[in-house]
């Protein structure tokens, strides 16, 4: 988005007589040199005067002074909000009342983080601070606007945005701070699913995956919003395979190689991939043994998948990343037709990926990985998932009866094409009157 854009936005808002500036996450990334991904504009114009200064705009929280104006891309848009203060939170999250102000002083006061509650002129090209952001900045501190408890009680899922931010540029978060978030912990829950997960999955994509996963801990969020992973620590793991500790510690590795930019899929599967051993943990004569912890762990992967509103896509996804994900260790062993099968699964890089990483945190071997990854890159699409040599149609011509079985014998067709065996429509027909004789009327 364009910095011109919201700089030309400020600029009509002045000519037409009102105050504005550039505020919030915006700033704080220009004050560390950072490109923002959006921009956002404060003004005393209320918004029925913003509207009116900008005939496309539109209102999209008109009960909060907010109004979106198109970007010059026209692809995009600039939130403006009206100067306000905010009354009452009884909900957790949304004020019961809000009062337009003109003073841009009065409005940083509602926000979260000092950080976060910069203003910016950009025709003096000057920063306002009036709550000490610029110097939290600098010092690497997040720390609340005003007292941490009433913050946090006014919108419970700025706990989990401490801990973000605080991952993601690598602050500490200030003692009086963290000693809120530790004791309204368990208010997490007043938060939507959906806002949860999208707070957990930037963590889990914005390169800091293994800090955001220790403050987590420390702050007791991990327990309330996933108990699954928190116990993780503590359970011991085979050392000859896993002499990294753990399942957290290797879970935490695990989050620290995350490759940037990470999909979102990858990034859930690599967090949850072992999430079964906890409850299959038992100690054998032998060694520590983890029976079903795969077939346990896609159970479980799929409940926080549909707790937290995941689409059905992206948990079909994660799902399919906690199953497959043992199934490398076989690769060297598998049938030409087996493996090909595997490298066909949707999104098979992502696969590759969670592999390697897996490997990465913990014995280091990636002789499985570069086996199946160069096959993967060698073999080309049409011999990967080729065209069927026959159909179910094929079979009934030839004069099989329709049942059960045309999915075995196909299975068997497939199976020989892929292993390069089957080559036209004629020698698979053959192979079939060979293979499954008597199954044919007459």
């Amino acid at each position: 988005m364009s910095r011109a854009a919201a700089t030309d936005i400020v600029r009509t808002l002045r000519q037409a007589g009102h105050q504005a500036y550039l505020v919030g996450g915006c700033v704080r990334d220009l004050v560390l040199g950072r490109e923002p991904a959006d921009y956002d504009v404060a003004t005393d114009a209320t918004p029925d005067q913003v509207m009116r200064t900008f005939p496309r705009s539109y209102a999209v929280g008109a009960q909060f002074g907010v109004v979106l104006v198109p970007a010059d891309d026209k692809a995009s848009t600039i939130e403006v909000a009206t100067f306000r203060s905010d009354i009452g939170y009884s909900d957790g999250r949304h004020p019961d009342q809000v009062r337009y102000t003109s003073s841009p002083q009065e409005d940083v006061q509602r926000r979260d983080f000092t950080i976060n509650g910069l203003l910016y002129d950009p025709i003096a090209d000057k920063v306002l601070d009036y709550v000490g952001g610029l110097g939290d900045v600098r010092r690497g501190i997040i720390q609340t606007i005003g007292e941490p408890e009433q913050r946090f009680r006014e919108d419970k899922l700025r706990m989990l945005r401490a801990v973000r931010f605080a991952a993601r540029f690598g602050y500490s978060i200030e003692p009086p701070t963290f000693a809120a978030i530790r004791r309204l912990a368990p208010l997490i829950h007043q938060v939507s699913c959906e806002r949860i997960r999208e707070e957990l999955t930037k963590m889990l994509t914005e390169g800091r995956a293994r800090r955001a996963f220790e403050l987590l801990d420390e702050s007791g969020l991990l327990y309330q919003v996933l108990p699954e992973i928190s116990a993780m620590k503590g359970v011991e793991q085979p050392p000859q395979f896993h002499p990294e500790g753990d399942v957290w510690v290797h879970t935490l590795l695990l989050l620290e190689q995350l490759p940037q930019p990470c999909p979102k899929t990858l990034a859930w599967g690599a967090l949850l991939h072992d999430v079964g051993k906890p409850p299959t943990f038992r100690v054998a004569p032998d060694r520590i043994r983890f029976d079903e912890h795969v077939s346990v762990g896609v159970r479980m992967a799929e409940e926080i998948c549909r707790r937290l509103r995941f689409s059905n896509d992206d948990t079909e996804q994660v799902a399919a990343l906690v199953a497959n994900h043992m199934r490398f260790a076989d690769a060297l062993k598998m049938k030409e037709s087996t493996l090909k099968r595997f490298m066909r699964l949707p999104r098979f890089p992502e696969h590759l990926e969670l592999h390697r990483i897996d490997c990465l945190s913990s014995h280091g071997d990636l002789t499985l990985y570069n086996f199946v990854r160069q096959r993967f890159e060698s073999t080309p699409a049409d011999q990967v998932r080729p065209r069927p040599l026959l159909t179910g149609h094929d079979l009934i011509r030839a004069g099989y009866k329709p049942g059960p079985e045309f999915k075995d014998i196909l299975a068997a067709v497939e199976d020989g094409q892929l292993e390069g065996r089957l080559e036209s429509r004629e020698q698979a027909m053959e192979f079939v009157r060979r293979e499954f004789p008597g199954r044919a009327d007459g």
